[in-house]
């Protein structure tokens, strides 16, 4: 008896490709309940669904990457698709941002984040930059 030991090793990597890429749906299934996060989260979010009627939103708080206590809603990335950014500049699409969410920079967001696109720009390309690390506040 011949044993390919090519086609072996093939089908033994496959079995255990298959079996991560399995138990890695399963974690993403277990873990379909969006992250609603805090109060402030929630209030970004909804204000510019509400606002913007996104195809894509994403707000992301990335206060845990700065010198802010624990649980801290200071730091946000907001990446946001929608219409209503068509046919204006990215200085007009952040400033209608920033005027959504005025309230929210008053009251205690540091830092915000925009990245905006129009529906065909996003389906051009989704990338999106990472956010640059934190230079701990007057430290350079």
């Amino acid at each position: 008896l011949s044993v390919n030991h090519g086609s072996v090793a093939f089908s033994l990597i496959r079995t255990i490709v298959i079996a991560h890429v399995q138990a890695a749906i399963r974690r993403m299934s277990q873990s379909a309940t969006p992250n609603l996060g805090g109060p402030v989260q929630q209030s970004i979010t909804q204000k510019l669904s509400s606002l913007f009627e996104p195809t894509h939103l994403e707000v992301i708080n990335e206060s845990n990457q700065h010198n802010v206590p624990k649980g801290s809603e200071t730091h946000f990335k907001v990446v946001i698709v929608s219409n209503q950014f068509d046919g204006k500049s990215k200085l007009n699409q952040h400033r209608l941002i920033n005027d959504a969410l005025k309230q929210e920079l008053q009251d205690g967001v540091h830092a915000l984040s925009i990245k905006t696109k129009t529906p065909q720009q996003w389906q051009k390309s989704q990338k999106v930059d990472d956010s640059p690390p934190c230079m701990g506040g007057s430290k350079k």
